[in-house]
């Protein structure tokens, strides 16, 4: 991934980007879906208390053997992704503050989740074996929009 996917206005929009982060893809797509047209400083607020576990977020695929939380069905916890995407959240906001926008009445308008690169990893086994353990990294991109 080169740069953003999508095209904005820079005149109305902010937009920041984390790259090769070590989280979880999965968990990564499931919080994007979960913020994705909130307001800024809600969506922060909604990623603080999942790191606080005391909001789960709703997983929709893949989710066989997934406890069920309260109001949102299957759902988990993902502190380690939703911590990450905070940051970068928190990056968007301030490049729209330092661009003269209203950072405070601001949406998100497109966060989404790309695989990045793979570490490579091997973890050893019995017999002199060794089994590929590999890390994948996760590329966040955020682009925020005014609201009128």
């Amino acid at each position: 991934m080169v740069g953003y996917t999508a095209e904005a206005d820079p005149d109305t929009t902010s937009k920041a980007i984390a790259k090769e982060l070590p989280i979880s893809p999965k968990f990564s797509r499931e919080i994007c879906r979960m913020i994705r047209g909130k307001k800024v400083d809600d969506a922060i607020r909604m990623l603080e208390e999942v790191v606080e576990l005391r909001r789960p977020v709703p997983i929709r695929r893949y989710n066989y053997g997934v406890a069920h939380k309260s109001g949102v069905g299957p759902g988990r916890f993902p502190k380690k992704a939703a911590a990450a995407i905070i940051k970068v959240l928190q990056s968007a906001k301030s490049n729209a503050e330092y661009k003269g926008l209203d950072a405070d009445n601001m949406r998100v308008r497109i966060v989404s989740a790309h695989l990045g690169r793979t570490i490579p990893g091997y973890m050893p086994r019995a017999h002199g074996r060794s089994t590929a353990w590999d890390q994948q990294t996760v590329n966040i991109e955020v682009i925020l929009e005014e609201v009128q």
